[in-house]
């Protein structure tokens, strides 16, 4: 009964105290990443596939697609979660087995003579440069390769290559060689939690210690050959009868050309080397970036240049609004009746700056919406730069935005409705309001995602959402995120809006012509936030269509909260220049003053496909960048114009309420 009486809250830190108590006891404490698993020697491990990618055409597919080797037992797939499946992954056993500490050299099978379409399908998958993705114990496979006396890492190998001097000669890699790096463990007392796909573990017993002692598998590399192997020999062996050691052949006449009625036989070598790396640190070497120190400065000389700028033109804003209600408080009853029949600038706009806006229920839905991305944004960057979000767990950080959105739609339906019910004065139409909100922005992201899926479907790619998770997707839109947003709008409707300080005349005040139009500054000003952002935007494109790991969200938790500041002071700005040249039409303006830097982020995506994403190749490629493009663009345009708008909505307020002008 006392545990039934707790709220979840308290039950969440007691349980989170009491993890805290047993790693006290270890003499280490491990968070993020999957359960640690030891092996004993001779122990069975089996690698397994994930899907065929590319950074030409960005369109993944199943490993299982090309004529490859199958496991004795069939094809199986994993299972996976909702990031893993948004991502296109589709994660298979297969038939490359491991054993422990025994180095060996094993032949797998001879395919069937190839016919013209599995020799079409290869040669295309090759000219795409396709890699191989293979996982063992939850690493993914690492390749170095030189290029210009430069050592280059990638994930995976290729699926083949072509003949520099005859390009319609393609060789297929048959033959891989792996090595993997295994640290002896003997339970030292070292506790582990684990959040990765194996689930919540802890080693806390001495009996789980001992049980333990064994070997870890804390690397995993892999180099790729084609053997020309003869035929009639290898049709003579079984799966996993072992075939002798070679050497990668230099020369292309004994690789094993792709061509039809040829039979390929495939084969692999493995290599355990023991290591000094310990289980915690084996993801060290795939988050290593390339150019750590450009990246480490450019960063900081970005946010030391945005709040320089942006900290004098706020310091000089402020100044301004000082001296100007300064003035005026000075002032005797008298020269303040004389100086209100003088006025100018934004005190001239009294009765009319807290009028309606043009499309007051859209703004309303927009800025419930941008509550919502916001705040999933910044929990999903916390969590991650704490390390909650490793790599280690494919698709959990999408997983993860995607419940975070689900369960904050009870603060976007209630800022929505509060919003509505400030301008509106009263709750008329708040369920109209609060349906809104739901399905505004997912609305949008399910329209893109259809429109790319068809084209996906079209193409036969992995990438392409199954109408299971279509289902799925709409059955958490309706069975949480729409209860949730209702809900919120209800208790927007009891909360007491805000009163503003000042009556709104009945007839609207002229706005005064201007000499430039007003909406060519709100656009110009998203380049100032879009300063924060466009280094760290790079990195986050190049590890999305190029195969990299981001794991630098330290960084990008700073320029979060830079951006944040940004938006909130450019708005801000803005509002009152507009003010003062008596422009009492802010609210939209003050939306997308900050909000204005999702076309920024648009225009750069569109910059980086032509410019640094040449090797993208195809329309269907194309199209699907610029839909992915275009979802992240909206989102952000939403959570920075809310940014904006807020702040400037409670500024305004601020400003009229500090004047008392009848």
């Amino acid at each position: 009964m006392a545990l039934s009486s707790l709220s979840k809250g308290t039950y969440s830190f007691l349980l989170f105290t009491y993890l805290l108590f047993l790693s006290h006891l270890s003499n280490g404490f491990y968070l993020p990443g999957s359960y640690m698993r030891t092996y004993s020697t001779g122990e069975e491990i089996f690698a397994k596939v994930n899907s065929l990618t590319s950074i030409e055409t960005e369109l993944p597919f199943s490993y299982y697609s090309l004529p490859y080797c199958t496991p004795p037992g069939g094809i199986k797939k994993s299972a996976e979660n909702l990031g893993e499946l948004l991502m296109g992954d589709q994660i298979d056993n297969s038939p490359y087995r491991f054993r422990m500490n025994i180095n060996e050299s094993v032949f797998l099978c001879t395919t069937h003579p190839l016919n013209e379409h599995e020799v079409k399908l290869l040669k295309q998958r090759t000219h795409d440069l396709y890699q191989v993705n293979m996982i063992l114990d939850n690493l993914p496979a690492m390749r170095f390769a030189n290029q210009n006396g430069v050592k280059i890492q990638w994930t995976g190998f290729p699926v083949g290559f072509t003949n520099p001097n005859k390009k319609d000669d393609d060789y297929i890699i048959n033959h891989v060689k792996f090595r993997v790096f295994v640290h002896e463990y003997e339970g030292t007392g070292v506790q582990i939690i684990g959040t990765g796909e194996e689930g919540m573990g802890v080693i806390s017993t001495n009996d789980d210690k001992k049980k333990a002692s064994g070997y870890e598998i804390v690397g995993f590399e892999v180099f790729p050959c084609s053997v020309k192997y003869d035929p009639e020999k290898m049709a003579k062996l079984h799966q996993y009868d072992e075939v002798p050691s070679l050497n990668c052949p230099l020369e292309l006449e004994k690789s094993q050309i792709i061509r039809e009625q040829e039979k390929i036989s495939f084969s692999y070598e493995v290599e355990f080397v023991k290591s000094d790396i310990k289980w915690p640190s084996r993801w060290d070497a795939y988050l290593k970036m390339e150019g750590a120190r450009v990246h480490w400065f450019s960063i900081l000389n970005s946010l030391m240049v945005i709040f320089f700028l942006a900290g004098i033109v706020f310091v000089i804003f402020l100044r301004t609004v000082r001296r100007d209600l300064t003035r005026y408080e000075e002032l005797d009853k008298e020269s303040q009746a004389q100086m209100n029949e003088e006025l100018s600038g934004w005190k001239l706009v009294v009765g009319d700056v807290f009028r309606e806006p043009n499309h007051s229920k859209l703004l309303s839905v927009m800025v419930g919406n941008g509550i919502q991305i916001t705040g999933m944004g910044i929990v999903t960057i916390v969590f991650a730069a704490f390390g909650f979000m490793s790599p280690a767990s494919r698709g959990m950080l999408l997983t993860g935005m995607i419940i975070l959105y689900l369960l904050l739609g009870t603060g976007a339906g209630y800022s929505g409705v509060y919003l509505w019910r400030t301008i509106k004065g009263s709750s008329d139409g708040w369920r109209s309001v609060s349906w809104s909100i739901a399905f505004f922005f997912p609305g949008i992201v399910f329209f893109i995602l259809t429109v790319i899926n068809f084209i996906l479907w079209g193409s036969n790619s992995t990438g392409a959402i199954p109408i299971s998770l279509y289902f799925i997707l709409l059955s958490l839109l309706f069975c949480v995120s729409v209860p949730l947003t209702l809900l919120g709008g209800y208790l927007g409707t009891r909360a007491d809006p805000v009163k503003y300080p000042v009556r709104t005349n009945q007839i609207a005040r002229e706005i005064p012509s201007q000499k430039y139009p007003s909406w060519l500054l709100v656009v110009g000003a998203g380049t100032l936030p879009f300063g924060t952002l466009f280094i760290e935007l790079f990195f986050i494109l190049s590890s999305i269509w190029l195969g990299r790991f981001y794991y630098v969200f330290g960084f990008l938790l700073v320029v979060l909260v830079l951006l944040v500041v940004v938006c909130a002071e450019v708005s801000v700005v803005l509002t009152y220049m507009h003010l003062c040249v008596e422009d009492w039409q802010w609210w939209w303006k003050a939306f997308y003053a900050s909000g204005s830097v999702g076309v920024y982020v648009f225009l750069y995506s569109v910059k980086y496909l032509v410019f640094d994403l040449q090797s993208l190749s195809g329309p269907v490629s194309a199209v699907v960048y610029v839909g992915y493009s275009l979802i992240m663009a909206i989102g952000l345009m939403l959570a920075t114009g809310t940014i904006g708008f807020i702040t400037s909505f409670y500024f305004v307020h601020y400003l009229f309420s500090s004047v008392k002008i009848d």
